[in-house]
């Protein structure tokens, strides 16, 4: 039996690794989106005391090595009397991490905004909720996309972090046969075609965001 074979015979094992893999990455940056739009919203409130928190958060993340992260959430917590098992701290960690770096992407775009737009949804009578969810968060996710999709890509090949705190995913599930049956070229070669696969329909869906951006004329705000 050659490698490949051996491959073969243990694909189930192989497929309920990118499985897991992918519930881990949707339900991570799904939370990390919230948490990025969460945070906007904030910036953009007339509480100024919560600024300074704010920008220290997405400072320490955005200056934080992920792998850290993960490695205190799952082994630093305990000493505090928080215990999370692996996969909620992966998850808990790649939302957090990411949340910080979506928020700030958006911020970015935020402030090329004119105010003009602001200033007539007031006039208007827009709440200041209403505003946010109906003109300002549409806006900035769509002219955002490329870098959101950047940042989708990077939170996808950050799961493979977390066999380091003994997530079953798809890199342990390699790494695990790789050390049983002494074929690691194979097996992260397998590992390499599944996260490419994602990427590919992640970017079609980029750009199918892109053409429904310009037909609604966000392209040109």
């Amino acid at each position: 039996m050659n490698n490949w074979e051996i491959l073969w015979d243990a694909r189930e094992k192989l497929w309920n690794g990118f499985l897991s893999t992918l519930e881990i990455f949707g339900l991570s940056i799904s939370v990390a989106f919230l948490i990025g739009c969460g945070v906007l919203y904030l910036l953009e409130g007339s509480r100024p005391r919560l600024a300074a928190p704010l920008r220290i958060f997405i400072d320490t993340m955005r200056t934080l090595p992920f792998l850290i992260l993960a490695y205190l959430l799952y082994y630093g917590l305990p000493t505090l009397g928080i215990r999370l098992d692996a996969w909620w701290a992966g998850v808990g960690a790649l939302a957090v991490y990411h949340g910080a770096y979506f928020a700030e992407i958006m911020r970015g775009s935020r402030l090329t905004f004119p105010p003009g737009q602001v200033e007539a949804a007031v006039a208007h009578g827009f709440t200041r909720s209403k505003m946010f969810l109906r003109l300002i968060l549409p806006q900035v996710v769509m002219q955002t996309r490329p870098l959101l999709g950047n940042q989708l890509v990077i939170a996808l090949k950050d799961t493979a972090f977390l066999v380091i705190i003994t997530v079953q995913e798809l890199t342990a599930t390699a790494n695990s046969l790789s050390g049983t049956y002494f074929i690691p070229t194979e097996a992260f070669i397998v590992v390499i075609g599944f996260y490419w696969a994602v990427s590919i329909v992640m970017e079609i869906i980029i750009k199918q965001c892109g053409r429904f951006s310009a037909k609604r004329g966000f392209d040109n705000v």
